[in-house]
């Protein structure tokens, strides 16, 4: 599959819109707060819902996937998001825009289990692919931190979710009409390796899901987090919501790029000879963050969310690596549903958390749960050893 077909282009399409409207609410939350005259910090706790289905949904729309078919789920997938964001703009509280954004959370989480298996198929060059698939979706980031916020303070919180809302429609009716319908669905095809014996599966299993859920908190902190994190302790870009919005954009764009190294290093070296630098880049840098202010730390977060970035790509290179294309559906929501579940506290504790400890402080666990990551992937079973054990091609 070219990665300009349509097929690939609507893929990672749906890869930025996934993150760009995840992103909106904690990066709109003060604006919301201000409307409403609450405090921001109160209202995060209810995005739980929203990373709660982000995960937990993930083990039923990878399971769907395989069975149904990636090509119907993606359609799914276009059009809910579309219709999600729609339904959050008419939200008149707390309790509604709750309510709406678990349900727009179900939706969200069919991306990653369907989408990112469906893109690699057939892929010639899968490290490459996943790189330039997690690129464009960090630019949904950079997006939705950037953009949500420019539209929120100039056209009001609303527009930050209709605009979304209106592309993901668009998008849906654009998969319908030129994306070619599956021969059948991927738990029906022939097996192109073997299954990994069973205490291999279970440790590189064991390894892909500690991974997902210490890089799901680094990863959700870091980009839910930032412009809170920046605002209290860079006074120009706290009284500049357009200065802040232009320097998530740097931010995440300059980070964003670092994919597509990682993705070119992954078809050419073993991950593990990739994987444990990126990892122990994070721990100096995070320890850093947290001891400096002003102008220097937007230096020092471009820095570590260049390396949090360039991790992201591990976990789907690992299922690629070790999972039969028939099954990397579920094996993916799984693994998702575990790491993303977790991740979803963290996600709804950010503002108590700081409330309680301050930013420094998360920024020096962020640095040992870097630190835990390293040590977990260190046991990852060699891939020359694996394909050894099972992965043949299948007679």
């Amino acid at each position: 599959m070219k990665l300009s077909s349509p097929t690939s282009l609507l893929l990672n399409l749906g890869h930025a819109m996934d993150h760009w409207v995840i992103a909106i609410f904690l990066y709109t939350v003060s604006v919301i707060a201000g409307v409403w005259g609450a405090d921001w910090k109160e209202l995060t706790p209810y995005a739980f819902g929203a990373s709660f289905m982000f995960g937990a949904g993930s083990i039923v729309s990878g399971k769907l996937g395989d069975q149904w078919g990636r090509r119907v789920m993606m359609i799914v997938f276009f059009a809910g998001m579309g219709v999600s964001c729609l339904l959050i703009a008419l939200c008149q509280n707390k309790w509604q825009i709750g309510a709406a954004l678990t349900v727009m959370g179900a939706f969200a989480s069919i991306y990653h289990p369907v989408g990112i298996p469906m893109l690699v198929q057939k892929a010639d060059k899968p490290g490459f692919v996943i790189g330039v698939n997690g690129l464009v979706g960090n630019l949904g980031i950079a997006i939705g931190a950037s953009l949500s916020v420019l539209l929120a303070t100039r056209f009001g919180w609303q527009t930050a979710y209709i605009v979304p809302g209106v592309v993901c429609l668009v998008a849906a009716v654009l998969f319908v009409t030129f994306v070619p319908k599956e021969e059948e669905a991927p738990a029906k095809r022939k097996a192109k390796t073997l299954d990994l014996p069973p205490n291999v599966m279970a440790r590189v299993f064991f390894i892909m899901t500690c991974a997902a859920v210490t890089g799901s908190i680094v990863f959700n902190f870091t980009t839910n987090g930032n412009g809170e994190m920046l605002k209290a302790r860079i006074a120009e870009l706290a009284a500049n919501p357009w200065m802040l919005s232009v320097a998530l954009l740097v931010i995440f764009s300059v980070a964003s790029l670092m994919q597509l190294v990682v993705g070119a290093l992954i078809d050419r070296y073993p991950l593990k000879n990739i994987y444990l630098p990126i990892l122990v880049a994070q721990v100096p840098l995070f320890l850093l963050a947290s001891q400096v202010n002003g102008w220097a730390l937007l230096v020092v977060t471009t820095l570590f969310m260049v390396f949090v970035f360039g991790a992201i790509p591990f976990t789907d290179a690992m299922i690629v690596r070790y999972i039969d294309d028939r099954m990397r559906s579920r094996v993916t929501g799984m693994r998702l549903a575990i790491g993303f579940g977790v991740s979803s506290l963290v996600t709804a504790g950010i503002g108590p958390s700081v409330k309680e400890a301050g930013f420094p402080t998360l920024l020096m666990v962020l640095a040992g749960v870097a630190a835990i990551t390293t040590l977990v992937i260190s046991f990852l079973p060699s891939e020359r050893g694996a394909a050894m054990a099972a992965l043949k091609p299948a007679e």
